[in-house]
């Protein structure tokens, strides 16, 4: 079996103001480092448009009709002083959802052994009944409810590396312990959650870092708080929020990670799941802000999922 990669020319036309920090380049950006020979292997589908049911797993009819009324016919419309919608902007978002649970099912009906989706907008902030942080839908949280609702999954892992704490992915599974949600992130920085003493049903983990925080200092925290808690857990299945933006180049933030943490942290995460999910994870692209950095922390996180098993 191959890595699946799932991609739709519509994430490049969700447009923000000029100076956004969440624009199309860094779409385009992947796209372009995933072209080359050495991914030739993968294999490549359309994302498909998810059906209301899936957006229904994680949020309510409330929030979905709320992004329809938003959504502009023309020019851009503030959801927040972060959070722009432009006429394609619903459209995008509801195909990066059915993205996530196309990769989902090719993984655990055995067509693939894992899977990458370069989508945007990114989730992890979406929280319920509130889109922010540049997040419309939360597709990550969305991914795992459609394996439990719609393959009989039982224990499903979110681990998300992104430099911003998931505060819509905690939310939305913070009284269910069939979902472990486990993450490292840069604190204090937006959103203002994600300290440690944030634990749920006893299945949130966080490990905050301080600014200016390493690769050795993400190691740590990944050794000695999330990997310990995903063997505890035994997930049947682990899907990872993908962000980029602890990279030492990324201008939001003040984590000094290189791509070389990246592809130790999925080879890390491949090797759990090798034990307890059969190998399976779908990875989901978040946050990354520089288009350097975000096309090389993509490009050895997904030769990393290639080489597994």
């Amino acid at each position: 079996m191959s890595t699946l990669l799932i991609h739709h020319p519509v994430f490049a036309e969700h447009l923000v103001p000029f100076g956004h920090p969440e624009r199309p380049e860094r779409i385009q950006a992947v796209e372009e480092a995933l072209a080359g020979d050495r991914f030739s292997a993968l294999v490549r589908e359309e994302a498909r448009m998810a059906d209301v049911e899936m957006i229904l797993l994680c949020h309510p009819q409330s929030h979905l009709d709320a992004m329809r009324h938003y959504s502009p016919s023309e020019s851009m419309i503030r959801i927040d002083a972060d959070t722009t919608m432009s006429p394609k902007t619903l459209e995008a978002a509801l195909i990066a959802v059915g993205g996530a649970c196309q990769a989902v099912d090719a993984v655990l009906d055995g067509d693939a052994k894992n899977a990458f989706c370069a989508m945007r907008p990114p989730g992890h902030h979406a929280e319920p009944d509130r889109a922010m942080g540049f997040c419309f839908f939360n597709q990550a949280a969305i991914a795992a409810r459609h394996a439990q609702r719609g393959h009989g999954v039982g224990r499903v892992a979110v681990v998300d590396w992104d430099v911003h704490h998931g505060n819509g992915t905690q939310a939305i599974f913070w009284d269910d312990p069939s979902v472990l949600y486990a993450s490292t992130h840069q604190m204090p920085l937006y959103p203002g959650t994600g300290a440690a003493s944030e634990r749920g049903a006893g299945n949130i983990v966080n490990a905050p870092l301080a600014p200016g925080a390493d690769g050795e200092d993400f190691r740590a925290a990944f050794d000695g708080s999330i990997l310990p808690a995903l063997e505890r857990f035994a997930p049947e299945l682990v899907i990872i929020s993908a962000g980029f933006d602890a990279h030492s180049r990324d201008p939001l933030a003040q984590l000094e990670l290189v791509e070389a943490d990246f592809a130790w942290a999925t080879d890390r995460l491949m090797d759990l799941a090798d034990r307890h999910a059969h190998g399976r994870i779908v990875s989901i692209l978040e946050g990354g802000y520089d288009l350097k950095a975000l096309a090389a922390s993509t490009a050895v996180h997904v030769e990393a999922l290639m080489h597994a098993g």
